[in-house]
């Protein structure tokens, strides 16, 4: 299992296998062709489905500048290995073909290819939480311990830069109003919620600022922000709106907020590694709902949780996302994603206080949740995975009441 550092991607969206992977693509195949005359790029299956409204071939295309490229979109061709693929060939003054090379942007912005992974290696030697749990309880450690201990000291500068970056994109996405950008005209809630919640006291205003946080960073990624993966751009949202509530109404220290995104994305790594956070492979329960499960891990852990309840609060974030769907309208990252990250955040807090009344004990453990969603995302027809046929996207018209 390879480094949360893979898990917790900086940049801008709004979609990290949509935008963030095939431009990472574009660039790792211009290093290995950088002299050819012409490039020809195809996208097949989810990218070329879903690629306008996730402006994929406008990342593509400022990886290509000033080199004469041809775009492909093949929407009806899914490849065996990947529903998001894209295949450039690079060609000679004689149109010759010089190599021709298929990656797939698996979630959260990282490439593989037919051969080999061309991602970081691997760190972890123990890939399931029940391991995890049980090299914790043999050695008295807490989860985040041992993401320090695979990860070296050195991994809390790069938490601290993520966690400066999502403060960023909460503190940005408040500020801003007026529309997003494409066909659907959205406009932007954060900013009028929060000024809402600030009329408001008690439970009411904490829920209310918890919704403007979890709208903030969504909508930055909407609008093509710089945000972080976590895990992906389209499920950016309901992690840090949790960690900064926390952060807001309960004081707790940067260092508390490290520890806690250290174990957040451990939880996403464990889910990566042995299923998916693709939403074109198992649908958005591999998105927000792994983002839900990485909050609402990290949330319990903040309120001094044991790591049985960490991880049964985890499981719930899953198993209570299990078979959702993805359907994006217009194939943009905002409806209905923008909402379920917002509430995602909101059933965090849920799951954490369900699990801190418990003593960790359960049924159903993390590990079962994470290859029951892997068998229901296979199972999904391809119509509900980031295709934008079914579900909410086949809606012909849209009323305001």
């Amino acid at each position: 299992m390879e480094s949360i550092k893979e898990l917790y991607r900086i940049g801008c969206g709004p979609s990290s296998s949509h935008t963030m992977g095939p431009r990472k693509a574009a660039e790792i195949f211009l290093k290995r062709q950088p002299d050819a005359d012409k490039y020809e790029v195809t996208l097949f299956g989810s990218l070329a489905a879903t690629g306008e409204g996730h402006l994929t071939g406008v990342a593509i295309e400022k990886a290509f500048l000033k080199k004469e490229m041809e775009l492909l979109w093949k929407p009806d061709e899914v490849l065996k290995r990947h529903p998001n693929a894209v295949r450039f060939k690079a060609f000679d003054s004689s149109n010759n073909l010089i190599e021709e090379w298929t990656a797939y942007s698996v979630g959260g912005g990282a490439i593989i290819d037919d051969e080999t992974v061309t991602e970081s290696k691997s760190i972890y030697d123990l890939t399931t939480m029940n391991q995890i749990l049980e090299w914790c309880e043999k050695n008295n450690k807490q989860i985040w311990e041992f993401v320090e201990l695979c990860e070296g000291k050195e991994i809390w500068d790069f938490l601290e830069e993520v966690w400066q970056v999502m403060k960023s994109a909460i503190k940005r996405g408040m500020n801003c109003d007026g529309n997003l950008p494409g066909g659907l005209k959205l406009a932007r809630k954060s900013h009028l919620y929060h000024l809402k919640a600030k009329t408001f006291s008690g439970p009411m205003k904490r829920r209310a600022m918890l919704y403007a946080y979890a709208l903030a960073v969504s909508e930055e990624n909407a609008g093509g922000g710089r945000i972080v993966t976590a895990p992906t751009c389209g499920a950016c949202g309901v992690l840090p709106a949790i960690l900064y509530f926390h952060k807001k109404f309960y004081k707790f220290s940067k260092k508390d907020i490290l520890k806690a995104l250290a174990t957040a994305g451990l939880i996403g790594n464990i889910v990566k590694f042995n299923a998916s956070i693709s939403g074109a492979e198992v649908g958005c329960q591999g998105e927000v709902g792994v983002a839900c499960a990485m909050a609402s891990g990290a949330a319990t852990q903040l309120h001094g949780g044991t790591i049985y309840q960490v991880e049964y609060s985890a499981e719930m974030g899953l198993e209570h996302h299990l078979g959702l769907t993805c359907d994006p309208v217009l194939g943009l990252v905002q409806i209905p994603c923008i909402e379920r990250n917002v509430f995602a955040a909101a059933r965090a807090l849920n799951h954490n206080t369900y699990a801190l009344l418990s003593d960790g004990r359960h049924r159903i453990s993390f590990d079962q949740v994470t290859e029951t969603m892997m068998k229901t995302g296979l199972d999904l027809s391809l119509s509900y995975k980031e295709t934008s046929l079914g579900g909410l996207a086949s809606l012909k018209g849209f009323t305001y009441r």
